[in-house]
C-alpha cells in the first residue's frame, strides 16, 4: 500500500447544491476542481463538511461520481461512506470502489449506543463491501458520541484493510496514541483545524480540515514551513488560521454556510448554501463573512 499518498493536506469537499437545494453535478466539478488548481494532496468527500447526514444515498454517490470526473485520478480522493444502517454504508462502500477512490472512511453507528464488538462488525462489514480498498476509522466522539478506544482499534487493526485513523478528537494525545499502535505502514490525520500544526508535531502524516477550502493556501504552507523545521513561521500562520476560524464562528447561520459565502466573495465559486435544518446566513451574518473573506485575502497575501 502507498501511503505517502495520504500525507498532506485534505480539504473536506462541500457540499454542491443547485439554486433549488439538490446536489449539482456543475458546481460539485468546479469546486473540486477550483481545489485540485490550489495544490492540495487530496479531497475528503461525504463527511461532515459535505453534510452527509442530511442527504440521501443517490446525493453522496452523485457528489462523489462528480468529484472523480472532475480530479481525473489527480487527486488522493477519500470517500466518507457512513450511514446510519450497515446496508446503505454498505452500498456506498462498494459505489466509492467502482470509482476508484484511494481509500474509504466511516464514523460509528450514532444515536444507539452500542458495544464495541457491535461497532467493529458494522465497519467491517462497510469494509468487507470493498474488499480492494484501504478503511480508515474515523473518531469525532463530540458528534458521533463514541470513542474510539484503543481496545476497539487493535481490534479494527486485525483488518488488513484498516490504513488508520482521522482523529477529530479535541485531545491531540490520542493522534500520538494511535500512530504508536498502528505502527509503519499506517496513517493517522488530525481532524480539529485549529490544531493542525499541534497534530502534525505529535505525529500526524498530514490533515483532513472543515475550513482548508476557503483557505488552503495557509495550511499547505503551514505544512510546508512543519517539514522545514520552521516551527515558530508555522505557528505564526495557525494563528492567523485560527483568528479567521474564531471569525467565522460568529455568524448566526452554520459554519459552512459562512463558508461557502467567503468562497463566493473570495474566488467567485458558487456552491449553493446548506441543506436544511442548518440554518442559513441571516442579513446580520454579511458583515461578520466579509470581514472573514477580508481576513483570508490579508493573511494568503501575506505569504508572497
Amino acid at each position: 500500500m502507498n501511503i505517502e499518498k495520504f500525507k498532506g493536506v485534505f480539504p473536506a469537499f462541500y457540499a454542491c447544491y443547485d439554486e433549488e437545494g439538490e446536489i449539482s453535478a456543475e458546481r460539485t466539478q468546479a469546486l473540486a476542481e477550483h481545489l485540485l488548481k490550489k495544490g492540495v494532496k487530496g479531497l475528503y468527500v461525504g463527511g461532515s463538511s459535505g453534510e452527509c447526514i442530511y442527504q440521501s444515498v443517490e446525493d453522496r454517490k452523485k457528489t462523489l461520481e462528480n468529484v472523480m470526473k472532475a480530479v481525473k485520478g489527480k487527486l488522493t480522493v477519500i470517500a466518507h461512506v457512513a450511514c446510519n444502517n450497515t446496508k446503505d454504508s454498505c452500498e456506498l462502500a462498494a459505489h466509492a470502489e467502482s470509482q476508484g477512490v484511494d481509500a474509504i472512511a466511516a464514523i460509528p453507528p450514532i444515536y444507539f449506543h452500542l458495544p464495541e464488538y457491535a461497532i467493529a462488525e458494522y465497519w467491517n462489514d462497510i469494509s468487507a463491501a470493498a474488499p480492494n480498498t484501504p478503511f480508515i476509522i474515523y473518531n469525532i466522539p463530540q458528534l458521533a458520541g463514541t470513542t474510539l478506544t484503543m481496545s476497539l482499534f487493535k481490534t479494527m487493526l486485525k483488518n488488513p484493510n484498516v490504513l488508520g485513523v482521522k482523529n477529530s478528537s479535541m485531545a491531540t494525545q490520542d493522534i500520538q496514541m494511535f500512530k504508536a499502535e498502528a505502527g509503519e505502514g499506517h496513517i493517522v490525520f488530525n481532524g480539529p483545524d485549529e490544531q493542525f500544526i499541534s497534530g502534525r508535531a505529535i505525529g500526524a502524516d498530514g490533515g483532513i480540515g472543515g475550513t482548508y477550502a476557503v483557505m488552503p493556501e495557509l495550511f499547505l504552507k503551514i505544512d510546508e514551513l512543519f517539514k522545514e523545521g520552521k516551527m515558530e513561521e508555522a505557528l505564526a500562520i495557525q494563528n492567523k488560521a485560527d483568528q479567521i476560524i474564531y471569525k467565522m464562528c460568529e455568524a448566526h447561520g452554520n459554519l459552512y454556510a459562512v463558508m461557502k459565502e467567503i468562497l463566493r466573495i473570495n474566488e467567485k465559486v458558487n456552491i449553493g448554501s446548506v441543506r436544511k435544518p442548518l440554518p442559513d446566513l441571516i442579513p446580520e451574518d454579511m458583515m461578520i463573512v466579509k470581514e472573514a473573506a477580508e481576513m483570508i485575502r490579508d493573511a494568503i497575501a501575506a505569504l508572497k
